[in-house]
């Protein structure tokens, strides 16, 4: 499909994973978000991540709602929850497969890092080394009895995914984002070998289950960390494959800590909750994020 015209109602998002409570990194995001498509007339939406089965936690939910109304963010509509989309996921991995495009993966990771050392060199993608391929040309009548037996993932066959759809672009815009369609950039999702798409330990990876997030939601404009950049072609492959519009993309820095890495729940980073504990006036903070005047020792990384 074409991409939505930039002018058009601007629908923006965020959408955090349930693992712990928020940090000023994502209360930053937030706001940013919400403040974009409020200055537009448009509308800012609320996802939760929560298909993670291994972290994800209803608390943790409770405490996002919490942190977010705290300093300020209020979303339009009922908030999403990608628990309950289960049933689109599968629809969309049935509909890949019945394209010939998914093949499903046995491989451990002790697997793949095997197959990447026994090889003369790993070939690199912007994520890190490939997936090697081990499991794509299985013959059938192998592929058919591990299906039965072992756990699986299923990769997207990338060669044959981009034969299908063609040459690609997806539209980005600077940060911060000041108005416009952005500029149009080759997608070169090849370079991320053959994605997963449904995890063993999960229904969708975050790549299927974001791009049709995003399309369900009507979202126009994704704000996310620059972290996700290298996602994005991938992304922009699957809304061609699957037939969904394709939004404009603006790519934020991410806050760094005083140990020069980046904030992140798993190392303790300054939590919203702890600030709010503290004492700290919520719309002061709120001032000061908008300002980019973060803690001592937090400072913005490249975008």
């Amino acid at each position: 499909m074409m991409p939505p015209d930039p002018l058009q109602h601007m629908v923006t998002r965020f959408a955090p994973s349930p693992t712990g409570r928020l940090h000023i990194g994502h209360g930053w995001s937030a706001l940013m978000a919400m403040d974009m498509a409020r200055a537009a007339g448009g509308a800012f939406r609320l996802r939760i991540e929560d298909i993670d089965g291994a972290r994800s936690r209803p608390e943790h939910v409770a405490g996002i709602v919490e942190d977010l109304r705290w300093l300020g963010v209020a979303w339009d509509g009922a908030m999403m929850a990608q628990s309950e989309r289960l049933a689109h996921y599968e629809s969309a991995l049935d509909r890949l497969r019945a394209m010939g495009l998914l093949y499903p993966c046995f491989c451990t990771r002790a697997d793949i890092q095997a197959q990447w050392a026994a090889s003369a060199s790993a070939p690199h993608g912007s994520e890190g080394p490939v997936y090697p391929g081990a499991c794509r040309g299985m013959p059938a009548a192998e592929r058919a009895e591990k299906l039965a037996a072992l756990p699986h993932a299923w990769r997207l066959d990338m060669a044959a995914a981009i034969a299908m759809a063609g040459p690609l672009d997806w539209r980005d815009a600077p940060f911060p984002y000041e108005g416009g369609g952005g500029r149009a950039l080759a997608a070169d999702p090849g370079t991320a070998g053959d994605v997963v798409l449904a995890r063993k330990d999960a229904p969708a990876s975050y790549h299927l289950s974001c791009t049709l997030d995003d399309a369900a939601m009507g979202v126009t404009h994704v704000l996310r960390g620059a972290d996700l950049r290298s996602a994005t072609p991938v992304h922009r492959l699957l809304q061609a494959l699957l037939d969904l519009p394709s939004p404009l993309y603006i790519h934020h820095p991410l806050l760094i800590g005083p140990d020069g890495k980046r904030l992140a729940k798993r190392a303790g980073s300054i939590a919203l909750a702890e600030l709010r504990a503290a004492g700290v006036a919520a719309d002061a903070l709120a001032a000061d994020l908008r300002a980019a005047r973060f803690p001592v020792g937090i400072s913005l990384g490249q975008a």
